[in-house]
């Protein structure tokens, strides 16, 4: 490097999800992040996530160019999921179309490092407005989709509306066909479901961190 040279600041990670438990989980601090990191509460629901992402994204000078993940909790689709699985999205679906995910195999790759007792499950994530139960999953499931939540598909939508920009969602199973939850932290799924969520902030760094490797 020459002289004088100003090194370029990383590219900033936002993490974004929609639960203030799902943010509690996630507070396990920025040891080994890229560059700065930014978890977004978006609130419940699409439009709630579409909204706070794209407000994030074009009113925060600092986080224009970020990545940005998806994460929190899930319903799992398919039959034999259990409550603590993990789901890494290779695209994410709703009725406004679908997004492709970048990096899906070595998000897949770290966190069976980090969590080597949990199922991870890869394919796609579809959006819902609302809980999704019985016929309605088994539904979902026969279309192709491997688990279901209300923000991913808005999050990661409204992200790249904002600029092209490297996505991902990754999600932590809390209910399941054979496991259905009625409140989320009041039953053993949701415990477990807690749980892993707080052992998935090194893959994400891991993840970001390779967006910022120079490409051969």
């Amino acid at each position: 490097m020459k002289p004088g040279t100003v090194t370029p600041a990383p590219a900033p990670l936002l993490i974004a999800c929609a639960l203030g438990i799902e943010r509690l989980a996630l507070r396990g601090g920025q040891g080994g992040a890229a560059g700065p990191v930014t978890v977004l509460r978006t609130g419940m629901g699409p439009q709630a996530a579409e909204r706070a992402v794209a407000r994030a994204l074009g009113e925060d000078e600092a986080l224009r160019d970020a990545a940005v993940i998806a994460t929190g909790f899930c319903a799992g689709l398919a039959p034999g999921m259990h409550p603590g699985d993990l789901v890494v999205a290779d695209e994410t679906r709703d009725g406004a179309g679908r997004t492709e995910c970048v990096g899906a195999e070595l998000l897949a790759k770290e966190l069976a490092r980090l969590a080597p007792r949990r199922v991870i499950h890869t394919g796609p994530l579809v959006g819902s407005d609302h809980v999704v139960r019985g016929a309605e999953r088994q539904a979902l499931h026969a279309a192709g989709a491997l688990a279901t939540d209300m923000e991913s598909a808005a999050t990661l939508r409204s992200a790249v509306r904002a600029g092209s920009r490297p996505v991902a969602a990754v999600r932590v199973v809390v209910d399941a066909p054979e496991h259905e939850l009625v409140r989320i932290g009041t039953l053993r799924g949701g415990i477990s479901a807690f749980r892993v969520l707080r052992t998935v902030l090194p893959a994400f760094f891991e993840w970001h961190r390779s967006l910022l490797l120079p490409r051969r």
